[in-house]
């Protein structure tokens, strides 16, 4: 029956408005003669009916009126009934004056006509989203219990939500109620829905009403906003999610199936970075960009932003070779016209490097080849050294004897006051970019950035591969605090960095406040459906080696300054002896590939002065639970 009806949905859809119509002119002569209709009036009547069918039914063609689902019915379509009746009705009634002078045609009829046929025709379709919506839920109610939700925010967001919530009974869920803090919706309701509060009574809203789950739909809510409201919500110990951003209610993309857990970059405290396009594109669009590690997380954003901006050429160099062709296979399906150059090569390898550049002549260069891993680095300094100071020296050289007209390199805020083998070989990178800036056509510039959330082998992946096999969660020391972006945040900044420099610049994001690491394991513990502590025990392993308890991103000698981009800063530039410096290098580089270990650390601190090594040894340790409050 059902798949007839869907098959058939027009034919019946019409046939019921040619009854409306029809039945609204008999009900309007019923009415005008007190349900008497005398029998002179019959033939005039027969003769009205085609006429009736004809005009109305082609106007309610006209607007749409056969189309669409009932069960969705929804003020614009409302709008359209009223068109098409009030169209069909005016030109009817012009039919009765011209052809039959209104004899045997009452004006009252007319008039009733209209009216009944605007009740029968919109009233049937919300009489048929009303039952969907409310004696469907009951029915279905008896038979399985619904999760309990009630809507933080009861604007357009929170009103969508419901809407779609109330017609989608697969869903499963059943509104409790609103809540919001605009004291002009207290004590009000929408939609039939009340509001019961605003948020800081949510716990006891959350208790009094048996709620399950809690669905945040505030998109346009600042990262700060959000803090606040995800504490309440975490207080009354139930699920909760979100509604996506608020660009994505634009786009047409939310809906309820898309309410999605909170994600933790809605934690971070401060707003998104927004990209100046224009200027992006104008040093990218027909240019040839060249990406080094172009596989890793950050190097295939890069490449994946840069696509955006139809370079005339991507140059995608990468060590890994299946890492590259995942990103190249990734690029060609959705920028089939962009020209992709897959090069596997070694950024240490001076020849191939040289050959890469002369054969593909980039014009603008990303770096973001790296080894990255702060205690891998610690056991292999040597490597770290080729890799991160060696690669970039041969990188940056090529782009010098190229002509490339901008080179950005990638660093990191652990090159500042390092504590490390990786910080300190990647302050000795930014100094040897920095220096050939100065004797270069090319304009190279450094970004310097914080812990990249969900980049490979970062802690986030890791924490969830922890949960996901039942704990416990590993945190090195409950203090330990670090500065977050997401990759495309991260992304951004570099492209935008290429588009601002001038040349030996380094660039700072805006990462608002530093965060804590426990704070974080417990957030995707309880985001995973989890109680921490309870359910998912944390354990200090202690400081790994190279660690530090905080990370900065300015050195002492680094002046601030801003630029025309409210979430970039950029550090002033530190007066360089080249020829000092190359020297310095060149010994480096000497002993780590004589595997000269100890003259590898020495010649670090010799050229990073402010680089003080520390080592910790592991220790593992529960948290008892009534030490867990970490603010």
């Amino acid at each position: 029956m059902k798949a007839f009806f869907y098959r058939k949905r027009f034919f019946i859809i019409f046939l019921l408005t040619c009854l409306i119509v029809v039945s609204s002119l008999l009900l309007a002569y019923a009415i005008r003669f007190d349900f008497s209709i005398p029998r002179a009036y019959w033939p005039r009547i027969g003769a009205l009916i085609p006429a009736v069918l004809a005009i109305k039914l082609s106007f309610f063609w006209q607007f749409g009126c056969f189309r669409g689902w009932w069960r969705y019915v929804s003020m614009p379509d409302l709008v359209q009934i009223v068109k098409a009746n009030f169209l069909g009705s005016i030109v009817f009634v012009a039919y009765v004056v011209v052809v039959y002078r209104l004899d045997q045609v009452p004006r009252s009829v007319l008039i009733l006509d209209g009216v009944f046929c605007f009740l029968a025709v919109s009233g049937i379709r919300f009489f048929t989203r009303a039952f969907r919506e409310h004696y469907l839920p009951l029915r279905k109610g008896s038979e399985l219990k619904k999760t309990r939700v009630v809507i933080v925010g009861a604007g357009d967001a929170g009103q969508m939500i419901a809407r779609e919530i109330r017609s989608n009974q697969l869903l499963d869920l059943d509104i409790v109620g609103f809540i919001d803090d605009d004291p002009v919706k207290k004590n009000t309701s929408f939609q039939g829905i009340n509001v019961l509060g605003p948020q800081f009574e949510l716990n006891r809203i959350v208790k009094e009403n048996s709620v399950d789950e809690i669905i945040i739909a505030i998109p346009s809510a600042s990262g700060r906003q959000i803090r606040k409201i995800i504490e309440n919500c975490r207080n009354t110990q139930v699920k909760f999610r979100t509604l996506p951003k608020i660009s994505d209610l634009i786009d047409g993309k939310a809906s309820v199936q898309q309410i999605r857990d909170v994600d933790l970059n809605d934690l971070l405290g401060r707003e998104p970075i927004m990209l100046d396009e224009a200027q992006i594109n104008n040093y990218l669009q027909g240019k040839r960009v060249l990406v080094t590690g172009a596989g890793g997380s950050i190097g295939s954003e890069i490449c994946r932003q840069v696509a955006r901006f139809k370079p005339q050429k991507l140059i995608l160099f990468e060590n890994a070779e299946t890492p590259l062709f995942v990103i190249e296979r990734e690029l060609v399906q959705k920028f089939s016209d962009l020209t992709i150059v897959p090069v596997i090569g070694d950024v240490r390898n001076r020849s191939r490097v040289n050959v890469i550049f002369d054969e593909q002549m980039p014009q603008v260069v990303f770096h973001a080849a790296a080894y990255k891993h702060v205690p891998m680095m610690e056991m292999n300094p040597a490597e770290a050294v080729n890799n991160n100071v060696q690669g970039t020296r041969i990188v940056a050289d090529a782009a010098n004897a190229c002509g490339v007209e901008r080179f950005v390199m990638v660093s990191t805020d652990k090159a500042v006051r390092p504590a490390n083998i990786m910080g300190s070989t990647k302050r000795v990178a930014e100094l040897y970019v920095q220096s050939l800036n100065k004797m270069s056509k090319t304009k190279f510039v450094t970004t310097r950035f914080g812990n990249v959330l969900g980049s490979n082998g970062s802690v986030i992946p890791t924490f969830k591969e922890q949960i996901a096999h039942g704990g416990p969660v590993t945190v090195t020391h409950p203090e330990v605090t670090r500065f977050f972006m997401t990759i495309p945040e991260a992304t951004q900044l570099v492209l935008q960095a290429g588009s601002m420099g001038e040349g030996g610049e380094i660039y700072l994001f805006d990462m608002g406040e530093p965060v804590k690491i426990l704070t974080l394991a417990e957030e995707l513990i309880r985001l995973s459906g989890m109680k921490p502590h309870d359910d998912i025990e944390i354990t200090y392993i202690g400081l790994r080696p190279g660690e530090k308890l905080y990370e900065e991103l300015l050195l002492d000698d680094e002046g601030v300054l801003p630029t025309q981009h409210k979430k970039i800063c950029r550090a002033q530039s530190v007066e360089i002896d080249r020829q000092s410096l190359i020297r310095d290098i060149e010994a480096l580089v000497g002993d780590a590939k004589a595997l000269d270990l100890s003259g590898v650390r020495a010649k670090l601190q010799k050229l990073v002065p402010e680089y003080h090594p520390v080592n910790h040894k592991p220790v593992a340790k529960v948290i008892p639970h009534p030490a867990t409050k970490v603010s």
